[in-house]
């Protein structure tokens, strides 16, 4: 009795601090709401945010500010800075922009507001040690400027090899710029970053000015810069879907063999990766940097290549519409490659869509997991496409983890993007977009090789589900446009 006395008495004395908590808190859940209504993308989600902030303030207003509040238009000032608006016509002075290309995709040239550049040369990257092989050649010849961009970088046996490359040209005078994200990164220790910093290269997280938790501006924790690039005096760019740790070089006794996919384009479709570069690094020190021109710029291919970055500051949710565009164009081939698999409904509709006009739509996914909750999620969607005639492969011969679409014989994508609502809505990512036969190709090849070391899934799999497992599943597909 005595105990329940002294308890009423705290919470009496305590009275005006919970009062004023509490008003705070529907302050806040009322400011979050306004935010919704008026920055809605989707009914549902925006009915589901509104109930949770009336009915449940603690902890739907904080939860909000991470997952809901979406606020990129200092991103927009660095664009403007960084002269997004003039490329298109740049492009076209420096007679680098390849027109019947560009005229032939016009949602994506659009979208990238930069025209498909003509004069490159392409090399596809299979799987990790050609890719790093390719890359930390690529490093060791620079001569003026090295930008480095990956979603995660580790302290393992391949992150020290990379830092050595970097420090290495550093020293030599190489202009040297190293950015990460510092949720994919968040185990990289600040002994790896000050070891660089002291041999001269420069080092930033993206969030480094956005903490999470500052007071003037919003929770950033959930939008993530997914992008992977590296870029070589202005002429030499690699993209795709590897990160730096000795997994992606097969070297995991968890995932074994690490299938992934990069490319190398080399000429003028490189500055375009490194304006991409240049404007995430603007925006995350606050320091603007211009690229290494080369001059005259060196076109050493025939190949025309679209760079497209995309993320959550676009006005319009430009990369979900450009993936839209490219299975809508689709009249033979459609194969997607991509190690997560949660699709949102218009994506869903427009699967479903090329299915019924007889197109051949394949989605390669891996067979293991490595985050089990997307893995599951990617279960309950790719089950529904089987129902309807999309045919679902699951990679057997290790770690599937490349992002890349191919559409008939006429376009292929490779690049950083998933094919969830985190890549089409929340991450930041970048894509390139070939379009010359010979990539299409290899590219076709490439897959086609995929698919012999993968196992179709079968009405017969579907039956044999357990009931537990399609819960779960389907339990999990409920945390789609998040994951």
């Amino acid at each position: 009795m005595l105990r329940d006395v002294d308890l009423a008495e705290a919470f009496v004395a305590n009275l005006p601090i919970i009062a004023a908590f509490t008003l705070a808190l529907y302050a806040l859940a009322a400011v979050c709401a306004v935010r919704e209504v008026l920055n809605s993308r989707t009914a549902q989600g925006s009915i589901a945010w509104l109930l949770s902030l009336l009915f449940l303030p603690f902890p739907t207003a904080f939860l909000y500010l991470v997952f809901g509040w979406k606020r990129f238009e200092d991103y927009g000032e660095v664009r403007a800075y960084a002269g997004r608006a003039t490329r298109a016509a740049r492009a076209g002075e420096l007679r680098l922009a390849d027109a019947k290309t560009s005229t032939s995709w016009p949602v994506l040239t659009r979208i990238a507001q930069i025209p498909f550049l003509a004069g490159n040369s392409v090399d596809l990257l299979i799987d990790g040690p050609d890719t790093f092989d390719s890359i930390l050649a690529g490093i060791a010849a620079a001569r003026r400027e090295v930008l480095v961009q990956f979603f995660i970088i580790r302290d393992d046996g391949l992150g020290r090899r990379f830092a050595d490359a970097l420090i290495e040209r550093a020293r030599a005078g190489v202009a040297v710029h190293l950015l990460y994200d510092d949720v994919g990164s968040k185990s990289l220790p600040r002994s790896y970053r000050r070891r660089l910093r002291e041999a001269g290269v420069r080092v930033a997280g993206f969030n480094q000015r956005h903490k999470w938790l500052r007071v003037t501006g919003p929770m950033r924790l959930n939008y993530r810069n997914h992008r992977k690039i590296v870029v070589v005096d202005g002429q030499s760019a690699w993209v795709g879907g590897h990160n730096v740790g000795d997994e992606y070089i097969g070297l995991s006794a968890d995932f074994g063999h690490w299938r992934d996919t990069h490319v190398r384009v080399d000429g003028p479709s490189a500055i375009a990766c490194a304006l991409s570069f240049c404007e995430d690094w603007h925006w995350a020190t606050g320091t603007p940097i211009r690229p290494f021109l080369p001059v005259p710029i060196p076109q050493p291919g025939d190949e025309p290549v679209l760079v497209m970055p995309t993320g959550p500051a676009d006005t319009f949710e430009d990369c979900g519409i450009a993936f839209s565009e490219a299975i809508s164009r689709a009249r033979e081939r459609l194969w997607i490659v991509s190690p997560y698999f949660v699709p949102e409904a218009a994506m869903q509709t427009a699967l479903l869509a090329a299915a019924m006009r007889g197109v051949d739509v394949r989605i390669l996914l891996p067979e293991k997991a490595d985050h089990r909750l997307v893995w599951l999620a990617s279960y309950a969607h790719a089950d529904d496409m089987v129902d309807h005639g999309i045919k679902i492969y699951r990679y057997t011969a290790g770690f599937l983890h490349q992002k890349v679409i191919l559409v008939d014989d006429a376009l292929a994508g490779i690049g950083t993007v998933n094919f969830d609502a985190r890549s089409f809505r929340i991450n930041f990512e970048i894509t390139l977009w070939f379009t010359h036969e010979r990539t299409i190709g290899k590219v076709a090849e490439m897959l086609t090789r995929d698919f012999k070391q993968s196992r179709a899934t079968t009405a017969q799999d579907l039956a044999v589900r357990s009931f537990a497992f399609r819960f779960i599943a389907q339990a999990a597909r409920l945390f789609s446009p998040i994951l």
